[in-house]
């Protein structure tokens, strides 16, 4: 400082461009959560539990744990770390002083009516003293620069950098999370559909079973041939019915093949489990936990860091900036006498003050533009934090909604169950109708089809709101 005091015309330079710099106030984030969902709150989260404890299947554990490792865009997105990392190491070298070794030899030939050539002549004393033609050029030496951060525009810009990679860090855990989701989510799809398949072979078998006795009773003259070609037409349904199913059992498979990085092959599973899959009550803690769990959130901060101090990057570029160089070596034309010392030795120091005086619309640009993305990234941060929340209070209320739906559903499976066989007494006695015995095998197939995608959607609901809360990436 007491050297630059001795400048007053560098010290005078340096306040006037500070005073020119434009001025950008960051906006500051709004985000406010609620002190609850609504629903009440727990002092537990079920976000703090690891995947392993979440998902108790150890066909699903066994599945997850593989696609954590072969995943190929969770794999793509480990290299993007990398390059993260990287990128700070490079910003980190920017504000260190540059050290480097060289070497050269060369040849020139000046022309003897020239400057350098006429110089050469009137030096030389005597015709053994001449100058070497062509002229040999030996150097070997180190050299180092440096640019002082007087503004702390590299330390703000390495510090930026490494704001981007932690928050590329959170993005690899929030594509953790939704990874994990996504194969609970197909897993629990395909214990569905081997259930529905189950349920259709069943159904075919009663099917044909009723449909041998209207072809007893069609001999018996109770009932006509249109009767059999009802029946009949049922199984045919149904039996069609059975290799869409197994179309999509095979499609599911390999989307959960591909999420593995695996080519086709069978997943192991038990769809016995499927019936036994009750979600638990879940505890959801607070709000504030979502800042903590949440891996998109802390990204979305961090990101939002690194736009504030891209700000002072840019500004800083409108401020003088102080570059040091210095070099040290041997130089001669003779390669036997190269290193002696002080004859050969060379060296050099210097330093520069630059500023940007006149045109500076690019670094105006710059700058204006590092403002609107730092509002933009403000923005992306609240719209997270609102996101989150309401993802949490929808999922809440949608596995409360699917609880009594699915009851109602038994209750209703449990009466066309008992309906179908009542039919059929009535049926077989005379007493109904035979499209009352099949309006009602239809209705009680369906209603069995329609509670299994409930549980099914339970899942996906108790899935969700684990993700929801910020769990899966621990």
């Amino acid at each position: 400082m007491k050297k630059l005091i001795k400048y007053p015309f560098i010290v005078g330079m340096a306040m006037m461009l500070y005073s020119c710099a434009p001025s950008l106030v960051p906006k500051k984030s709004s985000a406010s959560l609620p002190d609850g969902y609504g629903l009440g709150s727990d002092t537990a989260n079920v976000a703090q539990q690891s995947w392993q404890e979440y998902f108790a299947d150890p066909h699903l554990v066994a599945l997850i744990d593989s696609a954590l490792k072969y995943n190929q865009e969770l794999n793509i997105f480990t290299q993007e770390l990398e390059i993260g990392r990287n990128e700070v190491l490079e910003k980190k070298g920017e504000y260190l002083p540059f050290v480097g070794l060289g070497a050269e030899a060369g040849l020139e030939k000046v022309g003897r009516y020239t400057r350098d050539g006429a110089v050469e002549e009137s030096l030389q004393i005597r015709e053994d003293e001449e100058f070497p033609e062509p002229l040999p050029d030996y150097m070997l030496g180190g050299y180092a620069s440096w640019e002082i951060d007087i503004w702390h525009k590299l330390r703000n810009a390495k510090k930026s950098a490494m704001s981007r990679f932690l928050a590329s860090v959170e993005g690899r855990k929030f594509l953790v999370t939704n990874l994990v989701s996504e194969i609970a989510d197909t897993y629990y799809e395909l214990l569905a559909l081997d259930n529905q398949l189950e349920i259709v072979q069943q159904n075919i078998q009663i099917q044909t079973d009723a449909l041998n006795v209207v072809k007893l009773q069609k001999v018996s003259a109770r009932v006509t041939e249109l009767a059999v070609r009802r029946f009949e037409a049922q199984v045919l349904d149904t039996r069609s019915m059975q290799f869409v199913i197994q179309q999509r059992i095979i499609e599911t498979e390999n989307r959960l093949n591909f999420l593995l990085g695996k080519y086709p092959q069978q997943i192991q599973r038990d769809p016995l489990l499927f019936e036994k899959l009750l979600p638990d009550t879940l505890q959801i803690g607070s709000p504030v936990d979502l800042m903590e769990n949440r891996p998109d959130i802390r990204e979305a901060e961090l990101k939002l860091i690194a736009a504030d101090l891209d700000i002072k990057v840019a500004k800083a570029h409108f401020y003088p900036s102080l570059d040091l160089k210095a070099g040290i070596g041997f130089q001669a034309f003779n390669p036997g006498v190269l290193l002696s010392t002080p004859e050969s030795l060379i060296y050099s120091a210097a330093g520069g003050l630059t500023a940007p005086l006149i045109n500076r619309n690019a670094i105006k640009a710059a700058y204006y533009t590092a403002g609107a993305k730092q509002i933009q990234a403000v923005y992306e941060y609240d719209q997270t934090v609102l996101k989150a929340y309401i993802e949490v209070v929808n999922q809440m209320s949608r596995i409360n909604n699917l609880k009594n739906s699915y009851n109602l559903k038994a209750r209703q499976v449990e009466a066309l169950t008992e309906s179908v066989e009542i039919s059929n007494n009535l049926f077989r006695s005379a007493r109904a109708d035979y499209m009352e015995v099949l309006l009602t095998q239809r209705e009680a197939l369906e209603s069995r089809f329609e509670l299994i995608d409930t549980k099914m959607e339970q899942l996906h609901a108790w899935v969700a709101t684990y993700r929801a809360l910020g769990g899966g990436w621990k």
